[in-house]
């Protein structure tokens, strides 16, 4: 069950918003609140999963209190102003709704919610298991399809926001997931490798690496500053032939 609040400073929208989580099985409303200085009272009282965020309030915005959290719950804009997307999924909401909005966009987005929340609560590894015993494939949600993804098939994984999307030898596959997830639940440090803040690539799907890019059959990736060092030594110097022992 996912615990919600409300943040919106008109009556009406508060009220619409509640009827909608009500008929949703999987959300419970922890509470409505005017403006975000009520909210910060009610997270103090109990936790909150998500939040359905208004923009334009008094006080303070709905954009600007996304900025002053440093670890936000998962937020979804509801709004009637269309300005602010692109600032809105900079900041990683999930979803952006328009007033009015319909029960079934209402619902699209707090599936979205129940998708990720199910994946940030899953149970970690237990403690002691050998981490060589991991599948060898995954199920992920494409629209309303779940593709079966063979971890040996995927080229490289592109993020972008709050979405990815996985190169593999069959096509490219989108679905809603931060890059950062992936990387730290699913995908195995010893065969897959983060080279930019965007970008993890299947080390044995590397063809060749020249300046800051890596090769990777008809594909071009590129390597950050930041990563540059570690793709070096993990990569190439690991297997790079010693032309002393010639």
């Amino acid at each position: 069950m996912i615990n919600c609040a409300i943040i919106d400073d008109e009556p009406l929208a508060r009220e619409g918003i509640a009827s909608y989580v009500s008929d949703i099985s999987f959300l419970q409303l922890a509470g409505t609140c005017e403006n975000v200085l009520e909210f910060i009272k009610l997270s103090e009282q109990q936790p909150v999963d998500l939040i359905f965020l208004d923009i334009q309030m008094p006080k303070i915005s709905g954009i600007e209190f996304l900025k002053m959290l440093q670890k936000p719950p998962m937020v979804i804009i509801t709004t009637a102003f269309a300005d602010y997307a692109l600032e809105g999924f900079q900041l990683n909401v999930l979803d952006y709704l328009l007033k009015p909005i319909t029960f079934d966009r209402f619902f699209k987005a707090a599936a979205k919610a129940n998708d990720y929340y199910k994946l940030l609560t899953q149970p970690a590894k237990a403690e002691g298991q050998d981490s060589t015993e991991t599948a060898d494939y995954c199920f992920i949600k494409c629209g309303s399809k779940y593709e079966k993804i063979f971890f040996d098939d995927i080229l490289f994984v592109e993020g972008m926001q709050n979405y990815v999307t996985l190169y593999t030898r069959k096509g490219k596959y989108m679905t809603m997931h931060y890059l950062k997830t992936l990387e730290q639940h699913y995908l195995d440090n010893r065969s897959f490798i983060r080279v930019h803040k965007s970008y993890i690539v299947s080390v044995s799907k590397i063809d060749s690496i020249q300046g800051n890019e890596i090769f990777i059959q008809s594909h071009r990736v590129p390597i950050s500053r930041n990563f540059r060092d570690q793709v070096m030594q993990q990569v190439v110097s690991s297997k790079l032939w010693d032309r002393s022992k010639l």
